[in-house]
Parts: structure tokens; sequence; C-alpha cells
């Protein structure tokens, strides 16, 4: 169980680094420590898997035999209590963490941070204010948990706030980043809430996080509404059956101020997050609609009408199950007032048997955003089982198995 040696030092040294032992401050001693239950969070459980406990012991013992650490055990027993860090071993810690695991030292990462403000600073209105608040964090030796992507952040609020001619959303994601998607993929939430706190221009009624962008001339492409399955739409007193087109229709959004009424006429109603999985989809109960990320404006406002006309249709969403997909989803409901349920994005789907040689590792970033995602209850045991399996999916390989 490699993982549980990166995560258990990582753990300590980064505990260590935030207190105040790290800058000589601390008036009282107290030792740096953890639970083992940090490592395997069943760890104290009667039920807990015996496999993982002593691989947690075994890493544990290894690590105090190189002096690192210390532990306390309970007594009679070999359960450990508490572990403990030995605070001279930190930068030998560092130096391992990041030899073998690419880990960064705090020492680098504090001079990363000095050369970002350096930089950035007084650049822009926003990246000002940005600096502001990352010098505060340099005196005290704090380094942001985003550092490894601020700098991504930064280029684009640069870009965007000089910017004086009209582009589309995936031009200046080139322009930036040399890449279409990955501003919007990456950063786009993120520069929009930065410049809506500088600008103080928050998020009006109806009116999504990203159109901030607008004010400095960049838009989302004008976007298209796909659907298929048992689904009419209403238009100047005619129905359009979108069920007699096999492979379903795609509009302009702007259609939408036509259509008078949407009718589901199957049992569900499911939002599908990427295209290749929206066309393998063809369940006789259900019509679908093809999200493609976080919605546009267009997307929002066509999904809320069909909940507003169908109030009593069952509602669900399948994305990928990575962090990526769970943020689209609390999106989704957050944006729509519409009660969709997640299907077939959970633990089952990561345990099968025919996905296993489809299972991605988790990033750094994958885990960080994984868990400020453990705030909500629905999501809670799904994000702590990729966070302990180290796992998580495309949505693709789950709806090449469907047999709905």
């Amino acid at each position: 169980m490699p993982q549980y040696e990166e995560q258990l030092l990582k753990s300590l040294v980064e505990k260590y680094r935030r207190s105040k032992k790290d800058d000589g401050s601390n008036l009282i001693q107290r030792r740096t420590q953890l639970a083992p239950n940090r490592l395997y969070k069943k760890y104290n459980d009667n039920d807990a898997d015996l496999a993982k406990v002593a691989a947690v012991n075994a890493v544990v013992e290894s690590l105090a035999q190189k002096g690192w650490l210390t532990c306390e055990k309970i007594p009679f027993s070999s359960e450990i209590r508490k572990i403990y860090l030995v605070d001279a071993s930190v930068g030998a810690i560092e130096k391992y963490l990041a030899e073998k695991y690419g880990y960064e030292p705090r020492d680098e990462a504090l001079e990363n941070l000095r050369r970002l403000i350096d930089a950035y600073d007084g650049k822009t209105r926003a990246l000002t204010a940005e600096c502001a608040k990352l010098k505060e964090a340099l005196a005290r030796r704090a380094v942001p948990k985003d550092l490894s992507r601020l700098e991504d952040i930064f280029r684009a609020l640069l870009f965007v706030e000089r910017n004086e001619r009209q582009l589309y959303l995936r031009e200046a994601s080139m322009l930036i980043y040399g890449g279409s998607k990955y501003f919007e993929e990456n950063t786009l939430e993120a520069v929009a809430s930065i410049l809506r706190r500088s600008y103080a221009a928050p998020c009006a009624e109806e009116e999504l996080n990203d159109e901030i962008l607008q004010r400095f001339a960049i838009y989302k492409e004008q976007p298209r509404l796909c659907l298929k399955g048992a689904i009419v739409l209403t238009i100047a007193g005619r129905e359009v059956d979108v069920g007699l087109f096999e492979g379903g229709i795609e509009f302009a959004a702007a259609e939408l101020a036509r259509i008078e009424k949407i009718s589901v006429r199957a049992g569900a109603f499911m939002t599908v997050e990427n295209k290749t999985s929206y066309q393998r989809l063809q369940a006789a109960d259900t019509a679908y609609f093809y999200l493609g990320g976080f919605m546009s404006r267009g997307q929002r406002d066509f999904l809320k009408k069909v909940y507003r006309d169908n109030p009593r249709a069952r509602y669900y969403h399948f994305g990928d199950i990575d962090a990526g997909g769970l943020f689209i989803y609390e999106h989704l409901r957050r944006s729509t007032g519409a009660p969709f349920a997640m299907y077939k994005m959970s633990a089952r789907e990561l345990a099968d048997a025919r996905h296993q040689s489809c299972l991605l590792p988790l990033t750094q970033r994958d885990r960080e955003r994984l868990a400020s995602l453990r705030g909500n209850p629905e999501l809670r045991e799904l994000v702590d089982y990729m966070l302990e399996h180290n796992v998580k999916l495309e949505q693709e390989i789950v709806s090449l198995g469907e047999q709905r």
C-alpha cells in the first residue's frame, strides 16, 4: 500500500509547516501528530480490512526505523494510537518526497510564490488584489493550496483584463494556453469568481458566474441544444416529435424563445455529460439531453423550462466519475433547481470488474477538488471511495455496457 507512505509523510510535514514551529513563533511545544484513521478511516473499527490495517502499521514501522517518526500504541496491542513526527527530520522527508513522489518542499514553494507575486503584482486590478493576499500569506510562510494552478489562473486574468477585441471563449483559451478547451475545463470558474470579487460584480438573478467575461468582450460560442427520445416541442401551436428522429435533433439555443411547451413523454429525463455516451444511450423510457460540461445560459434556461413543464418526471444526470463530473452535477442541480439524481455514478461502477482496466489514478489536483466536495452528504461516500482507492473513471466505458 505505497500510497500510505506518501499520504502519511505529506500530512505530517504539511501539518508541521502550517504550525508556528516552522517560523519559530510557537510559545508552547506541541508534537506534530496524526491519528492512523487519517490514513485508513476504518483503522479503529471492528470491521476494518486487516490487510489495510497491517499496511498502515508496516509503513509506520518502516518510517520509524528511518528515524522520521515515532508512534504510540494501545497497551497490549499492535494497534497504533498516535503517530508523531520527529521534527528534525522534516528536511530529509521533504527531500525524499520530492525525489520519489514529485513533492514540492515548503522553501521551494515559498520561492515560487515569491516569483509569482513579482511577475504579476500591479499588472491589473484583479491581479493586484490577489497578489496583496499572497503577500500576506508569504509573510506567514503559508503556501496556498492551489499554488500549483495559480499561475494558470493569473495568466488568464492578465489576458482577460487587457483584452480589447471580441473573442469566443475557446479562441481566448487558444491565445492564453495554446489549447481550445483548457480555459473552460480548468480555470474559468476561478477566473470568473476573482473578477466578480475584484470588480464588486456579484451574480445578478439568473446570471451565470462566467458571464462576467462578457464585460471583457469574451463570449461563449452560440450554444446548441441536443436532445433525443420521447419528447415533444410545441412551437407556434405545432408539435415537433423529437422521437421521430432516431439520432435526436440539434438546434440553436436562441430558438428556445419560440418554444411554447416541452412535453417529456418518457418517464425519465437525463442529462449526459459526454457526446459519445449521449449517442450510445437509447432507453425507450428516457429522454436525453447532451450537456457537454458546465451549462451555458441557453442550456440552463432550456432545462429549467423542461422542469417547469414536467415537474413529475424523474430527473437524472450521467457524467464522468471524477472531480469535474461531480462539480458539473452540483452546478446542474444548483442552477436549474431540478431534482437531478446521479445515474451510474457511484462506487459500484468504480468497483465493477468490467471497468478495472479503465480506471485512472487521481492527480494531486483531483484530490484537492474531491476533498472540497466532502461537505456534500450526497457525494461524501463516493468521494471517500475515490480518495481511498485512488481512482476515477470516464463515463464512456460505463455507457458502453448499458443494458437498460
